[in-house]
């Protein structure tokens, strides 16, 4: 990039990167299409010497943004995390009328801001909290071709943030992803990286578990594995189901097991939710293609749905023990907390 760009436009070559909130600025780098095809998270690991981030200060931004006369336009994936959510996103970029964005650091930071008051400016007013929201959200939704659509893949804790999205004026769609309590404990006591992944998350998942339920009902240290384990799931299910109850029918709920079992019906369902007019042949073209057969966060790799089969049940066999720990947490639980309740309920309706 020769500079600090000078105005933004319709195209998404100039991507917000990241929202400072000490020098309230926005930083931009420049991606190319294939940058946004290649990358599984749109964070630090996307930073390369071409791709160095330039800041500008937010009054600019929003004039820009102003000038620019950009709209929301965009769709939501949003997920619990380990449920096929970065394949789904991959899935949906392979259509010409979807530009699929992963994991913007920018919505992670304004998740961070709304949930941590601490983490707030205390400059920023609530409308002014708003402001950068809309405004992010606007930058979000450029795209390459006037025909597409761009749908965020948000990491999940941005579900945090999903209510307060799905509520804009814009009236956004979006899909939501999970599966059972139990295939998620399994899916995390399956892999090393995804168990310490947990551990470092329990904490903040606990505390925003406790903002839902309006008190401090557990102590982090008396959770064993699969209860802490058990606790995530409840955490970020939750969170879905606050946003689901806001958004109602332009909520698109995907349990990952029923995909996987039936991956061309709900693929398509999903791409005419965000209004992607996807025929049978697109779908089948794309589910030939390589995304399927290979591990969607890092494609070098080949996984598919039959290895996925072969680590949970070895992790069931494994850690059976812990799993139940985890599920007989869940059940008292909800028993005694209705956000808890909820996030049931809307996994696993009837």
């Amino acid at each position: 990039m020769d500079g600090q760009p000078k105005i933004l436009d319709r195209s998404p070559e100039l991507f917000p990167y990241s929202l400072d909130a000490q020098s309230d600025s926005v930083s931009f780098i420049r991606l190319d299409r294939a940058d946004y095809e290649r990358a599984s998270f749109l964070d630090a690991r996307i930073l390369t010497p071409r791709a160095n981030p330039h800041p500008m200060p937010w009054p600019r931004v929003a004039a820009s943004i102003e000038s620019a006369g950009l709209a929301e336009r965009c769709g939501y994936l949003f997920h619990i995390g380990h449920v096929g959510s970065t394949l789904l996103s991959r899935l949906i970029g392979a259509h010409p009328q979807a530009f699929a964005l992963r994991e913007p650091m920018i919505l992670r930071q304004l998740a961070q801001h709304q949930g941590e008051s601490a983490a707030r400016p205390g400059a920023w007013t609530e409308p002014e909290f708003d402001a950068r929201v809309e405004g992010c959200v606007k930058l979000l939704s450029r795209t390459f071709a006037a025909q597409q659509r761009a749908v965020v893949k948000a990491t999940s804790f941005v579900s945090e943030l999903a209510q307060r999205l799905m509520s804009r004026p814009a009236a956004p769609a979006a899909a939501m992803m999970f599966v059972s309590p139990e295939t998620y404990l399994a899916t995390i006591l399956g892999g090393p990286n995804s168990r310490q992944e947990a551990k470092v998350l329990t904490r903040s998942r606990l505390r925003r578990l406790h903002r839902r339920i309006g008190h401090d009902a557990w102590r982090l240290e008396s959770f064993s594995e699969g209860e802490a384990l058990a606790l995530g799931w409840a955490c970020e299910a939750a969170a879905l189901a606050e946003a689901a109850l806001t958004a109602g029918g332009r909520i698109l709920r995907i349990d990952f097991d029923r995909f996987l079992a039936d991956p061309a019906a709900l693929l398509q369902s999903t791409l005419r939710h965000f209004d992607i007019d996807a025929t049978t042949s697109d779908v089948n073209a794309i589910l030939e293609g390589p995304d399927m057969i290979r591990y969607s966060k890092a494609p070098e790799y080949a996984y598919d749905a039959a290895l996925r089969r072969e680590i949970l049940d070895q992790a069931r066999a494994d850690h059976g023990a812990e799993i139940k720990r985890g599920l007989d947490w869940l059940e008292r639980a909800v028993a005694q907390f209705a956000p808890v309740a909820q996030a049931v309920s809307f996994a696993l309706p009837g």
